[in-house]
């Protein structure tokens, strides 16, 4: 399973408005072993999601589930289109979000973020 964690640009941390979000780490889970490292990935302006259009090719897709510290209904309606669950929460690291995942625990919900009433606005007028 390819799981995507949105993170900042330190890798630190899970970073919020996933639709704006240039930098993520990928792990390619297999059952039955332990957790892989993380591959990062960069995502240039035209790539990331808010600006992409579906028939390019992206890093992305294939993913199974993206965890997101926010993201709006657009971006969950697009990822969705690319066969993503969007997994938004309010942990802060990445590799205890995807220890937790994993193992089929419950992740804490997502912190407040106000650039969500702005990506609410945006998603009326989207093409998603």
């Amino acid at each position: 399973m390819r799981i995507a964690i949105a993170v900042d640009p330190s890798g630190r941390e899970i970073s919020g408005h996933a639709g704006q979000c240039r930098n993520w780490q990928l792990y390619d889970c297999r059952a039955g072993e332990g957790l892989p490292q993380p591959v990062p990935v960069e995502l240039t302006r035209e790539q990331l999601p808010h600006h992409l259009k579906d028939e390019d090719p992206h890093p992305l897709k294939g993913c199974e589930i993206l965890v997101v510290g926010s993201a709006g209904d657009g971006f969950v309606r697009h990822m969705a289109g690319w066969g993503a669950q969007v997994v938004r929460t309010g942990e802060r690291d990445p590799r205890q979000a995807l220890e937790r995942l994993i193992a089929g625990e419950a992740l804490p919900d997502t912190r407040p973020d106000l650039s969500l009433v702005l990506c609410k606005l945006r998603d009326l007028f989207s093409r998603h």
